[in-house]
């Protein structure tokens, strides 16, 4: 419904004046438009309806003869029970002005209160409804803060320009055999564990973590980003029929939020369907109570049924890069909703983490939801429970357009902290890694594989304008990363290794055997893809390449897809885990194919923001 307000009055217009705007109304029921009225709109439009009633069944004719003469069965013999049949004519002619006049009053009245309530409406100017402006008020002033309030309210909506299916689109042999291998995985887990979280290719078992699904919501933007319809449906009919989240059931607030919540405003802008809107915002609106601790910064694990938001079983902190890893997911959340608390929950948390005193930009791995105070005698790492704190910094500028700079001017901080204290070269090849300060203080020369995703944000970063020994930085440790494969006899990485710092040392790289499985990690090939996509160094290609050689080589299980391994030592027998990752679907094969991919307008850096699960969400034209 359009209002229209003028100095002399107040008109109602229902919107339909331009056949266009007509034909775009016409199939919406009159239930849905009244239910996106505001209650306060309801409640005018409720009152005219009321003073309109009352006024034509008070002055209609029926009515004014029927209060003369009574139509109501009279037993004979029995007087009239209205006592008004007995009053002269002129005391009834007096009551009848007497009402009338109350009536007029209450008129007056209400025009006075529906007078009052159209000044003080504000105006929003959206799909729904548009609002003209007083003529007495200032033009700019009122445009100002039209301007403001549709920036509070406006959805972001896809812009679907590129065909993923499209059955002209061409793949490589790269890309086809990396399809090839998503389809076998994809495949056994349907056979053995669909709607499960986790699948085991080994025993052919599942697996619960969360209980909803886990490696389809985190793979339909997989299946859409490498043009498979097939597998694309089903994961989308999973999404849309079995696909609940009212589950009693503990979920971790950074895991669900990269890779459900991720994976469900990824499948939203790549297609336009609402239902993985809906699944996102019921979503976030289950994960909102980890937000209610008395610093406000999250707790890690939340009730999806209850509510009941708590500190980890194994003691009362957060890892500090949880819960600075989920702010991309949560703002966009806003931008496709309209409804500004989701960011507003993170943007909190990140003031507060921005407020606390860090060891030139680094942090500590803890911090107590409680207290909000980072644990300052833990260790500070750009691995595993550190990572992606990182990693966020930059990528939050860019999702912001650029325009929100204390991300900016924190990641640099933090990368020149990085460049003080942790960044070293090992003996005797003088490979460029980055260690770690135990206690916040001591140094030690360990490097989870984690690390590895250091190399593709510091080449983002300069892509964006940062100084070019990012760049240098990046390559450095990417190259490292990828001797890390290379020096294993399976070519595969391991989860950890310690670099050598002793002068002489004949091997750079010391694994110990706890330290010798590999997940099937993404980090280095993600650098890959960035570094590629960036210098069109065909050796990231040719790196990338040997890697998924030594996947397929030594963690594939033929017809039933692929499985972490213990030991990368041993290339007669690295044994399986027994364990298919979701991330090796979602991050490690999809940023394969995309190193692979010559198409420049297939989620180009300028557009698209990678959350650390892999999934592609849009940089934003305004803030």
């Amino acid at each position: 419904m359009m209002s229209n307000q003028h100095r002399d009055g107040v008109s109602i217009n229902l919107g339909f004046a331009q056949d266009s705007d007509y034909n775009s109304y016409r199939g919406q029921s009159w239930t849905r438009s009244w239910r996106r009225l505001s209650s306060l709109q309801r409640t005018v439009i409720v009152l005219l309806i009321c003073m309109a009633a009352l006024c034509f069944i008070y002055f209609h004719p029926t009515f004014q003869s029927n209060s003369k003469k009574s139509t109501r069965m009279i037993p004979v013999n029995m007087p009239p029970d209205n006592p008004a049949d007995k009053l002269p004519q002129e005391v009834v002619k007096e009551m009848e002005i007497e009402k009338k006049k109350k009536l007029e009053d209450l008129k007056e009245k209400a025009q006075k209160q529906l007078d009052n309530i159209m000044d003080n409406v504000k105006t929003r100017d959206d799909a729904d409804k548009v609002v003209d402006a007083p003529a007495e008020k200032n033009n700019d002033k009122l445009q100002e803060e039209k301007e403001q309030e549709k920036e509070e309210v406006e959805v972001m909506k896809p812009s679907l320009e590129y065909d993923f299916f499209d059955p002209n689109r061409k793949h490589n042999a790269q890309q086809k055999a990396i399809i090839e291998a998503f389809k076998e995985c994809w495949s056994a887990y349907k056979k053995y564990a669909w709607g499960h979280d986790e699948f085991h290719p080994v025993s052919k078992r599942h697996s619960e973590w969360f209980g909803v699904g886990l490696t389809i919501v985190d793979n339909i933007d997989t299946t859409i980003i490498m043009g498979l319809e097939e597998e694309y449906e089903e994961a989308r009919q999973f999404a849309a029929n079995g696909l609940s989240f009212d589950k009693d059931k503990d979920v971790n607030l950074f895991e669900i939020t990269i890779r459900v919540l991720g994976g469900l405003l990824s499948a939203y802008h790549l297609t336009g369907d609402v239902v993985f809107k809906t699944k996102a915002k019921d979503l976030g609106d289950r994960l909102l109570p980890c937000f209610n601790s008395p610093s406000r910064v999250p707790y890690s694990d939340v009730n999806l049924r209850t509510g009941n938001a708590h500190a980890p079983r194994w003691g009362p902190d957060s890892s500090t890069s949880e819960v600075t890893t989920i702010q991309i997911e949560f703002r966009d959340l806003s931008k496709v909703t309209g409804d500004a608390k989701y960011k507003e929950a993170v943007d909190e948390v990140y003031q507060h983490v921005h407020d606390e005193p860090k060891k030139d930009g680094l942090v500590p791995i803890f911090i107590n939801a409680q207290s909000g105070k980072l644990r300052n005698s833990g260790t500070i790492s750009v691995g595993a429970r550190g990572d992606s704190y990182y990693e966020y910094l930059l990528k939050q500028w860019l999702q912001t357009g650029k325009t929100e700079m204390k991300y900016k001017d924190d990641y640099v901080q933090a990368v020149e902290g990085m460049k003080t204290h942790l960044v070293r070269k090992s003996e005797p090849s003088k490979l460029t890694y980055i260690g770690e300060l135990l206690s916040g203080r001591n140094f030690s020369p360990k490097m989870d594989h984690l690390v590895c995703f250091m190399g593709g944000t510091l080449a983002l970063g300069h892509l964006n304008g940062l100084p070019d020994d990012h760049l240098d930085l990046g390559k450095a440790l990417t190259s490292t990363c990828y001797q890390m494969y290379a020096r294993m006899p399976t070519h595969l990485s391991p989860e950890i290794v310690y670099f050598n710092q002793a002068q002489g040392a004949p091997e750079d790289l010391i694994v110990k055997p706890l330290d010798a499985h590999n997940l099937l990690r993404p980090e280095t090939v993600e650098s890959l893809f960035y570094l590629y996509r960036i210098t069109k160094n065909e050796q990231y290609r040719e790196w990338g390449w040997k890697i998924f050689q030594a996947f397929k080589k030594h963690a594939r299980i033929e017809g039933l897809g692929y499985s972490s391994i213990n030991n990368v030592k041993n290339a007669g027998n690295p044994s399986f885990r027994d364990k298919l990752e979701s991330f090796f679907l979602a991050e490690t094969l999809k940023y394969l194919y995309l190193l692979f991919s010559d198409d420049a307008d297939l989620l180009p850096l300028d557009e698209y923001v990678f959350n650390t699960e892999g999934h592609p969400l849009p940089i934003y034209k305004s803030v």
